[in-house]
C-alpha cells in the first residue's frame, strides 16, 4: 500500500474550503487504497493568528521532521504556506526529495486587504514557495491564468467537487420575501458587506463567524446571524434559501456555492475568478458587477438546474486528478514496515 503525506497549517477545528477540500479529497484516495497521513497544527504547539483566534499556526515545526522521516511516506504534499508548509518545503529542498504543492486562497490579497502590503511582494513570495514543487495543484483554469501572469508556473487545474448525498433539496418553506444567504468566513477579504448593503426587500442570512462579525452584526441587526452551523442545520441552511449570495472577489474558487447548488439553491456572485469557474448565467445562478442585479436574475434560475449542476461534480474526480500529479519519493533508508 502507499503512503501519502499532506502537510497543511489549516485544519480541523477550523471551518474552511481548504479544511473541506482535503477531507474530502483524502477519504477518496484512501478509496485508492492509499494510506494518509496528515501532519497539521494540532500535532504541535501553537498560538493563535493576530485578530484570527481560530486559526492557530504551529510555533514549533521542527518537530514534523521525525514525523515525516519515520513514516517515509511514498508521496509528500504541502497544501498551505503557512509554518508547517514553510518548514516542510526547506526539509525537502534541503534533501532533494520531491513534492508538489497546491493553492487554495488568494494570499497576497487577504494580506493586501488587512495591512495594504503590495501584491507584486506577495506574489514574490508565492513564486519562491511553489517554484521548487513538481506541480502546483489550482482550482481553476481563469485562477491558473490569473497565477501564471505572476509567474508561477507548472500550474495543474484539478477542479472541485461536492457531496450531493449530503448536500440536497427540500421543500422551500412558504414566506412572504425571498430568502438570500450568505456561509462562509466573516472577514474584511470576503467583501461581506456588498451583501449586506443591497437595498433588496428580502431576509438576509449569515451563516458563519469571524473576526469582522461583532462589527457587523452591531451594524446590520437586522440581519440573521446564525453562527457556523454544521451537518442537517447548514443543509437545511442552504436549501430554504432562495438565492446563495457570493460577494467575494478574492476566493479561488468558493466550495459553497456548489454546496448551495446541490441544495438546489442558485448563486448569485460578481463575474471574477472563482464564480466565473462555477456560475453558468442563467443555469445554477448569475453574475453581475451590479451584485443586486445578479440577486434579481438568480431568483428566476430553476432550482433543479441548479442541482443538475451539482451532481456533475464529484471529488473522486478530484481525487483522481492529485493522484496523477503524485511524484514518488525514494528514501535514503529503506522504510521499516
Amino acid at each position: 500500500m502507499h503512503r501519502f503525506t499532506l502537510v497543511t497549517d489549516a485544519w480541523y477545528p477550523q471551518t474552511n474550503g481548504v479544511v473541506t477540500t482535503w477531507n474530502s479529497v483524502l477519504a477518496e484516495l484512501q478509496q485508492l487504497g492509499i494510506e494518509v497521513q496528515v501532519i497539521h497544527p494540532g500535532d504541535f504547539k501553537t498560538l493563535p493568528v493576530p485578530t484570527y483566534a481560530e486559526v492557530r499556526v504551529a510555533v514549533n515545526p521542527w518537530r514534523l521532521k521525525p514525523m515525516l522521516w519515520d513514516y517515509q511516506p511514498d508521496y509528500i504534499h504541502i497544501a498551505t504556506e503557512g509554518p508547517l508548509g514553510l518548514y516542510a518545503r526547506h526539509l525537502l529542498v534541503q534533501h532533494g526529495l520531491p513534492f508538489t504543492t497546491s493553492l487554495h486562497t488568494k494570499f497576497p490579497e487577504y494580506v493586501h486587504e488587512r495591512v495594504r502590503l503590495p501584491l507584486s511582494i506577495g506574489y514574490r513570495f508565492m513564486r519562491w514557495f511553489h517554484r521548487p514543487a513538481r506541480s502546483t495543484l489550482v482550482t481553476t483554469w481563469s485562477h491558473q491564468q490569473e497565477l501564471a501572469q505572476w509567474g508561477l508556473t507548472d500550474l495543474i487545474v484539478w477542479g472541485r467537487g461536492v457531496d450531493v448525498s449530503k448536500f440536497k433539496p427540500q421543500p422551500l418553506q412558504s414566506r412572504q420575501r425571498p430568502r438570500l444567504l450568505y456561509v462562509g468566513r466573516v472577514a474584511v477579504e470576503k467583501n461581506i458587506e456588498a451583501f449586506l448593503q443591497l437595498s433588496i426587500d428580502a431576509d438576509k442570512v449569515i451563516v458563519g463567524d469571524g473576526p469582522q462579525r461583532a462589527e457587523l452584526q452591531a451594524n446590520y441587526p437586522d440581519v440573521q446571524w446564525l453562527g457556523y452551523l454544521h451537518g442537517q442545520d447548514l443543509t437545511d441552511a442552504y436549501a430554504q434559501a432562495d438565492v446563495f449570495v457570493f460577494p467575494s472577489r478574492t476566493d479561488t474558487f468558493g466550495l459553497v456555492m456548489l454546496e448551495a447548488n446541490a441544495c438546489g439553491t442558485p448563486v448569485a456572485a460578481y463575474p471574477v475568478t472563482g464564480p466565473i469557474d462555477v456560475v453558468a448565467d442563467g443555469h445554477n445562478g448569475a453574475l453581475d458587477e451590479a451584485l443586486g442585479a445578479a440577486v434579481q436574475r438568480a431568483l428566476a434560475v430553476p432550482r433543479d438546474s441548479c442541482r443538475a449542476h451539482a451532481l456533475a461534480q464529484t471529488w473522486s474526480a478530484v481525487a483522481n486528478r492529485l493522484e496523477k500529479q503524485l511524484v514518488p519519493i525514494t528514501w535514503p533508508l529503506p522504510r521499516q514496515d
